[in-house]
């Protein structure tokens, strides 16, 4: 059981961990084409700035001269032309490097305005600013370790000028992105983890319940079942389903296995028994006959009548036994149109010839037609017959009869003899059960038993002490065409 639930727990922990890492690929995936997309449209935004004040810088015509008459950068510049919106952005913003180069590569001073460091590491981090000027598309280029996009523009009177403008913004916001993204990542994994955790820990129990089962009939109790689960639509009920379905096959035919091997260890002990006392009684015969202990003709007489007699009786037995093996075995009944009345009247003209001093009633009368096999009905009635033959004084008077009721054809042997205690009537469809240890086989009424169900109908007693006994033989009704 332990085993099972282990492997119940290493399943729920796989399908968890496969959902986690899915997950996590998901968002790994989603993220980097995010923070791609993003850094691709912030460069664009700082590129499409830089480029909007190249374009501004070039259309307004500027020089050097006009540049250095402004006094300060931060005027407005719509002063540098006057009415024109395009030379408000024709120098960068504050966070923008700006800085101009004469045609020796040197940084130079705008007004009174020295070149600062940064524009110095701006003009010394370019190689050829004139083929800067000629690019129209953004570069990137390195300020003391920052990471910075740069355009350049010539102006009319010759002179360079590049602008750069910083990226730290841009890696900032992707990297402050980057750990939003993966606090919530790293959340939305473990809601999943418990959310799989719990479903799996649901989705699976119906199969724990099997594997309880299944361990539960291997261990000897075949009456477990996989209890019901709250999802009848689901694969896993359908499984449940024809798992119960052939748990049942299973115990009914263990169940079968087991009566069939009791009924055979009976079968064999008793028929042991039985056959016992007359094969003793024949060994003891011959070996009298073998040693000459029987000199007297008469003693030689009834021995030889006493072997005979016993060897009948065992010949009687041993056709009882085989009669009993056949039905077991269920056999196809050679069914045809008979009628019962016929067969109760002869039953009954067989019973005069043998005792007619015994009072009987026959209530037969008409034709009661079934389908059944003749030689199992007669033996049916011959067995009836005999045991109130052997168990009742031949001066009880017996009635026979036979009537359509209710659908079905009903059979009745009642004698107005001894009858049986209770507890041998439990126990009268018992092979080899004789009422009181009286004689016969004990063998008759098993044989009607089993001739009745094969015709697919049931027998009952109905007795007392004193009161007689009654057998009742139910057939169906089918009338025969």
């Amino acid at each position: 059981m332990r085993r099972a639930h282990r492997g119940m727990s290493s399943l729920r922990a796989k399908l968890t961990w496969v959902n986690v890492a899915l997950l996590a690929l998901g968002i790994i995936v989603a993220t980097g084409v995010s923070v791609m997309g993003m850094r691709h449209y912030l460069l664009d935004k700082v590129d499409a700035e830089l480029t909007q004040s190249r374009l501004s810088l070039l259309s307004t015509g500027l020089t050097m001269k006009d540049i250095e008459r402004l006094s300060e950068l931060g005027i407005a510049l719509d002063k540098l032309s006057p009415g024109s919106k395009e030379s408000a952005s024709a120098l960068p913003r504050g966070d923008t490097v700006f800085v101009a180069i004469d045609k020796g590569g040197e940084p130079v001073a705008i007004g009174a305005l020295a070149p600062t460091p940064r524009q110095r590491a701006l003009a010394a981090a370019v190689d050829d600013p004139e083929e800067v000027a000629s690019e129209s598309d953004p570069q990137d280029v390195s300020l003391d370790g920052d990471a910075h996009r740069m355009v350049g523009a010539r102006l009319d009177d010759g002179t360079t000028v590049l602008m750069a403008a910083a990226t730290e913004n841009v890696e900032s916001g992707i990297k402050k992105a980057l750990k939003l993204d993966a606090a919530f990542g790293v959340v939305l994994l473990g809601l999943l983890a418990v959310l799989t955790m719990i479903s799996a820990h649901h989705r699976l129990r119906p199969l724990e319940d099997m594997v309880e089962t299944a361990s539960a009939i291997a261990e000897g109790d075949l009456t477990r079942r996989v209890p019901s689960s709250r999802a009848p639509a689901t694969e896993t009920e359908q499984l449940r389903l024809a798992l119960n379905s052939m748990l049942h096959q299973v115990e009914s035919a263990f169940e079968t296995r087991e009566r069939s091997s009791a009924q055979l260890r009976r079968f064999v002990a008793d028929a042991s028994h039985e056959l016992r006392t007359p094969l003793s009684a024949i060994r003891g015969y011959l070996q009298l006959w073998d040693k000459g202990m029987l000199r007297d003709p008469a003693e030689r007489t009834r021995a030889w009548s006493r072997v005979i007699s016993e060897t009948d009786r065992m010949g009687h037995l041993v056709d009882e036994l085989l009669t009993l093996a056949r039905l077991d075995q269920q056999p196809e009944l050679r069914l045809r149109s008979v009628d019962l009345s016929r067969l109760v009247r002869d039953a009954a003209d067989d019973l005069r010839v043998q005792e007619p001093e015994r009072p009987l009633t026959v209530r037969a009368d008409g034709a009661v037609l079934i389908r059944a096999d003749e030689s199992g009905l007669r033996q049916v009635l011959g067995n009836l017959l005999a045991n109130v033959r052997v168990h009742t004084p031949a001066d009880t008077p017996v009635t026979l009869g036979v009537a359509r009721e209710n659908g079905v054809v009903r059979l009745r042997v009642a004698d107005e003899g001894p009858g049986l205690a209770e507890e041998d009537a439990t126990r009268v469809f018992d092979r080899f059960f004789r009422a009181g240890g009286g004689a016969g086989s004990g063998l008759g009424m098993a044989i009607v038993q089993g001739v009745v169900a094969a015709h697919g109908g049931d027998v009952g007693v109905e007795t007392a002490p004193g009161a007689g006994l009654t057998v009742t033989v139910t057939l169906p009704a089918h009338r025969a065409n």
